[in-house]
Order: C-alpha cells, then structure tokens, then sequence
C-alpha cells in the first residue's frame, strides 16, 4: 500500500523549511529538578498556573499512549479537536492553490476553516446511505487535493462508514485521509487508530469533549506517523494547552471506570429513546446511530423545534444539510433528562 507516499510533497514548502519557535520550557525540559526558574519573564510568585505550561504535555500524552496503544511522537494535543484540524489544513494546504474534499452531511467546521483558510473546499455528497461515495471521490481528486475529512461516527447522521470504502479511499487518495472520530467511544466498531501503521497518509482525531465529559476544557488529541505529527508541531503555537486543562485531563482520563458507567448509561437511553420515538406519529425516520445523539425525520422540522422549544428542550434542527430534510438531532441526556423528553414528545401528540 502507499509504498511511494511521501509526506514531504504534500508538505507546504514553506512549513517544510520552517525553523519552528522554541519557547523557555522547550529548551528546558526537566521541570522535575528542583530548580530557580529565571529563563521565561514569568511572575516568580506562586500561584498554581504563574508558570508556562509544558508546551508538549507530556504526562499527559503519557498516559493516552497507554491507554491507545500509541508512542508518545504520534500524538499531538489541540485546544479542542478544531485546534488540530486548522493545524492540518493550515501545515499542508497552500491558501488560493490547494483543495481539501468534504463529504456533506457533516461536521460544519470542515468547510469554515477551508474558507477560513483560502482553500477550496470540493463537497461529493453521501449517499443516500450516508456513506462515502468513493467513485465520486476519486473523480474529485486532483493534484492539489490535500485532505480528505470523513467523520465517523459522522455527525449528524450518527452512522458508521464501511470499512471496505474507507480502506478504498486510504489505497486511492492522493493526500491525507482525516478520520474524526470524536464519538468512536460510542462506537461498536473498533477506532481507526489500530490500523495506523499501515497508512502513512491516516490522521486520526479524537476528543475528551463527548465521552469523556470535558467538553468545558477544550482538549482535541491528534494521532499520525511521528513525521506528521512533527510536521504539526512546527506551526502549533507553543503553549497551546493551558495548565488547568492538562492537569484536569491527566486526573480524568485514568478513570476509565466512571467512562463505562457514563457511557453504559448513555448508550441504553439513546435505546429507550429510540423505541418510543418510533411510536410516535409525526416521527418518519430513527436513522441507525453509533454515536450519543439520534438524527430523527419528522413531519415539520421547524414546527416540532420550536413545540420542544417552548416546553424547555433545545435540540438541533439539521434540515438545513443536504439529505436531511425535515430532520432533528437529538442528543441523549440524563435519564432524568430523557424522561421529560418523552414526556414533553408524547404531550405533543
């Protein structure tokens, strides 16, 4: 596979030859000696964060290394999964020259940092399936296409994409192939990233937003070959991940068994959910979901928001995205939650 992919052409030359900045804490890296710290203009007096943070998050990648089976040169942590993904078009993409390929309906930011960017976003919509419509993909391709974002579990649709179709994309892309997996915890299948050696041209992004339950701290993980990732590391800005958010992860993430408990939870409501939701008769469609939210057609978008609206629930109106007419995006809550839910739904009737 891929035997003559060579990631220095895909490289903007300029990222290429770029000598990247290096901060106090880079060219000082043993914070566990007990040392006078005079070399970064900080306030010397003490208040918990009037120090710099570790610019490469060490513990903390420590520790997600373990956890995913990963070496700590393959990842590279965001301030949230946006964060990772402008990094990726802004490290490989020539602004007004190169494009990036987009599979609508999906996650909105793909397109905004494209534009964001000055690059050219060509969208090859799912199929009616919601899968990646290869052919269609691979005719859109040309020389100065990067990146190719899937997003599976995609959002909204809340679908899985075969296996079969993403390994033909990784065989026949010409650029890099990003993989969001920000719901994969919910996921039957297993992540992408036990494949990651196999693909030079993979990137993988996750969260500690969804699953996790951290969505308040803004933190994206992405995880590449080491030259990727060092590719990354040379336009991040140095303190990227302030020292609350890499202390409040590195306690968190060790508790996998509140991870299970919450997801267990999650995934049987969004089951309870879906069973009364089918019962009800102005709901078309419960289309299949691996992620913590389902995509339901309704009869009338607008009017069935707006009926939740006034009873106090916000849910997200997705008719605006191509294929998905007439259709709401419901994230699944406490139980609590859920139960006035259906309340409130069967009320409407």
């Amino acid at each position: 596979m891929k035997n003559k992919f060579n990631i220095s052409k895909l490289v903007r030359p300029n990222v290429l030859a770029l000598k990247p900045y290096s901060s106090a804490r880079d060219e000082f890296k043993d914070a566990a000696r007990t040392m006078t710290f005079l070399d970064a203009n900080e306030n010397p007096f003490e208040t918990n964060i009037n120090r710099y943070p570790d610019p490469q998050q060490h513990d903390l990648k420590t520790i997600l290394a373990k956890q995913k089976g990963a070496a700590i040169s393959q990842i590279l942590l965001g301030n949230g999964s946006d964060e990772v993904l402008d990094l990726i078009v802004r490290a490989f993409c020539e602004p007004r020259q190169d494009n990036v390929i987009t599979l609508p309906p999906t996650y909105g930011m793909y397109k905004v940092l494209a534009e964001i960017n000055a690059i050219e976003n060509r969208e090859v919509l799912l199929t009616k399936n919601f899968e990646p419509n290869v052919s269609k993909i691979l005719k859109t391709q040309d020389a100065n296409s990067k990146v190719l974002f899937l997003c599976t579990p995609n959002n909204p649709t809340g679908n899985v994409f075969s296996k079969d179709l993403i390994e033909q994309l990784l065989e026949s892309f010409n650029g890099l192939l990003v993989i969001d997996e920000a719901y994969i915890d919910f996921s039957e299948t297993e992540s992408w990233l036990s494949r990651l050696e196999e693909f030079p041209n993979l990137i993988i992004t996750q969260t500690l937003s969804k699953a996790y339950g951290m969505a308040g701290i803004r933190l994206g993980i992405c995880y590449a070959s080491t030259e990727i990732i060092s590719i990354l590391n040379k336009i991040k800005p140095p303190y990227n991940i302030n020292s609350l958010t890499q202390v409040t992860a590195t306690q968190k993430i060790r508790d996998i068994k509140k991870l299970n408990i919450d997801k267990s939870l999650i995934l049987r409501d969004k089951e309870r959910l879906k069973e009364v939701l089918l019962q009800l008769k102005f709901i078309d469609t419960v289309y299949p979901s691996q992620a913590n939210f389902l995509l339901v057609k309704v009869d009338n978008a607008t009017k069935r928001y707006e009926q939740l609206l006034d009873n106090g629930i916000v849910v997200r109106d997705r008719s605006s995205q191509p294929l998905c007419e007439n259709t709401l995006r419901l994230t699944v809550g406490t139980p609590e939650e859920n139960n006035t839910l259906i309340k409130i739904l069967k009320g409407i009737l």
